[in-house]
């Protein structure tokens, strides 16, 4: 079973370490349009519509008007690139598949089965359903895990098997029942472009992903002034001033 994070919708502040950048991308050039026509996700060796992407190593994500990309590493759950717009959200894993298999079936069969069993008594289920990339599951899992009473919420998962990768969306929020709000993001899932490289990967491990240059060099800045900061508090003594620990971290805007 793939590691992946149950509490799609929400941020489990627990699991994110301090790699996290926000990717606020304003891409008013990239319209909605531009997104239409040819459809993948694609392979990085095969032609594919030339957009703009943000390159987060094995993902290369299309910017879209009023979304942020945001890339996450969580300490048990590898890492996972989210996308939001308005109400709604998709986030992407990308994994090394076999050569000349499809593991999309078999995955989503023990999604279904993980829900059945260990989320029936909080009144999950789900349901396999056609959608626009083949057949999706609509699934419905507790607000918040482990809290039955917090009620259920819907999500889709959505697969599609690539020369060995397989690349997995999960769509939350509004995004999840609303065919309306789910377009916008459902565009950028079709544009996604897979770099699986020619290292050897056990199958179903999670491909690589890592910050642009400018945000991992803005990050590194962040935690050497966080470390002098420490250090000046340390040779200060007890009247030294604390951090601002409501100081937002650094975002990266990008403008198309």
């Amino acid at each position: 079973m793939f590691g992946r994070r149950r509490n799609a919708g929400g941020r489990d502040r627990d699991l994110v370490t301090q790699a996290e950048a926000d990717l606020a991308v304003d891409a008013g050039e990239t319209a909605g349009d531009e997104l239409a026509g040819a459809v993948g996700p694609w392979d990085a060796e095969e032609p594919h519509p030339e957009l703009p992407r943000v390159d987060l190593g094995s993902l290369l994500v299309p910017v879209l008007e009023g979304t942020d990309i945001q890339l996450i590493f969580a300490e048990q759950h590898g890492a996972w690139v989210t996308v939001r717009h308005q109400l709604s959200e998709l986030q992407l894993q990308a994994f090394a598949a076999p050569k000349r298999a499809s593991i999309w079936d078999e995955v989503r069969a023990e999604i279904a089965a993980e829900i059945g069993t260990d989320l029936a008594a909080a009144g999950g289920r789900s349901t396999e359903r056609e959608g626009p990339f083949g057949i999706e599951l609509l699934a419905h899992v507790p607000v918040e895990p482990g809290q039955p009473q917090s009620g259920v919420r819907p999500v889709r998962f959505v697969g599609v098997d690539g020369p060995r990768w397989f690349l997995r969306g999960l769509f939350a929020g509004a995004a999840a029942d609303d065919p309306a709000a789910a377009a916008p993001l459902e565009a950028v899932f079709s544009q996604v472009v897979v770099v699986r490289g020619e290292n050897p990967i056990p199958p179903r491990d999670l491909l690589e992903l890592r910050l642009p240059p400018e945000a991992a060099a803005a990050i590194e800045e962040q935690q050497r002034a966080q470390q002098e900061q420490q250090q000046q508090q340390e040779q200060g003594g007890r009247f030294a001033i604390p951090p601002n620990p409501f100081e937002r971290g650094p975002e990266f805007t990008e403008t198309r």
